[in-house]
């Protein structure tokens, strides 16, 4: 058996082998206090953060072959396969893509710990002629990601990577900057989303430092209210 640096994938006799999660809490790093509820940024595996509304980064064909989408697709198990086979194939009859840059889709979560997975394609920073219009891109992506979430009961909590992060090569201190601002204010306008707790998961490093330095660089700048200091001092939960 090779372990792989997933934490529960291993490859056994050439096929990979997935142990369910055992449900643990990622560590918080950020803290803030929006008008409707509060936004996290958490280190960890997001396979083992339990929410309503989980959120996949998925690519266009919605196939699950590379980086988060395809180890949240592993975990998922084979029925969460079979219904983006069935997605796509609706959607190529109707002359589609079976799912766009900057659109979602939502199926069951089956394996995973959500009631509903949404699938959320954001640029491709691989792609030249998505990385010139990659900030647009992203913008697109997350209205996308918060029109489908508004369709979706329960959502009260929403747990999701930084889109466009990961294999998608979204360069990370622009794209920490603009996770922040873009889910800040959608947690902060007047129109109540009906969230009342984001956790935004991440196990990148490199992302993580970036998001740390802008936000110590723009916290007064930021909607909402900074609680990270109540929350380590264990003022809240």
């Amino acid at each position: 058996m090779h372990r792989l640096p997933w934490n529960n994938i291993a490859v056994v006799d050439g096929y990979l082998s997935y142990d369910p999660p055992c449900l643990i809490m990622a560590e918080t790093i950020i803290v803030r206090e929006c008008r409707h509820g509060q936004v996290r940024v958490q280190f960890g595996n997001i396979i083992r953060v339990e929410g309503d509304v989980m959120v996949i980064p998925a690519n266009n064909r919605l196939a699950g072959r590379e980086g988060l989408d395809e180890k949240m697709q592993l975990a998922a198990g084979e029925e969460l396969r079979a219904r983006c086979t069935e997605i796509a194939v609706e959607r190529r009859k109707e002359g589609k893509q079976p799912c766009g840059v900057g659109e979602a889709v939502t199926t069951p979560a089956y394996n995973l710990p959500a009631e509903n997975l949404v699938h959320v394609v954001g640029p491709d920073c691989r792609r030249p002629n998505q990385d010139n219009f990659r900030r647009e891109l992203l913008v697109n992506s997350y209205k996308a990601m918060f029109d489908e979430i508004s369709n979706i009961k329960p959502r009260e909590t929403l747990v999701t990577p930084p889109l466009g992060m990961d294999v998608f090569a979204y360069p990370h201190r622009e794209g920490a900057r603009m996770t922040m601002e873009i889910i800040l204010d959608w947690m902060d306008r007047e129109e109540d989303p009906g969230v009342r707790m984001v956790l935004i998961v991440t196990d990148e490093v490199n992302f993580l430092n970036n998001m740390k330095t802008v936000y110590r660089e723009s916290e007064d700048q930021f909607p909402g209210v900074d609680r990270t200091r109540d929350f380590r001092k264990g003022k809240i939960q």
